[in-house]
């Protein structure tokens, strides 16, 4: 299977997007969202993950199987920090009631 060149002006607006989300991230710790900050915060961390997985692990211009295992993989992390979220949040009912 050949490599494909992708070319030096996608990885220069590629690194741009990513050094202007980067900017986003940092400039929006400092502004006070409230309840906003959490979800703003994901989705430049997602938005970020999806440039560095389309263009850096080229599965932009990978066949459709290599995608749908990457989304797998998402999707089994997804279910294991749920587990662990879950038990996270259910060990309080775990304690006697005298505490």
């Amino acid at each position: 299977m050949a490599d494909r060149v992708i070319p030096t002006r996608t990885n220069l607006m590629v690194l741009i997007g990513l050094l202007a989300l980067t900017l986003a991230t940092t400039l929006i710790a400092r502004v006070d969202l409230g309840a906003w900050h959490l979800p703003v915060a994901l989705a430049i961390a997602a938005a970020k993950t999806l440039l560095i997985t389309l263009y850096f692990m080229h599965l932009r211009w990978s066949p459709g199987l290599l995608g749908l295992m990457a989304l797998g993989a998402v999707l089994w992390l997804a279910i294991l920090l749920g587990g662990s979220m879950d038990d996270y949040a259910t060990r309080v009912w775990l304690l006697p009631l005298g505490r």
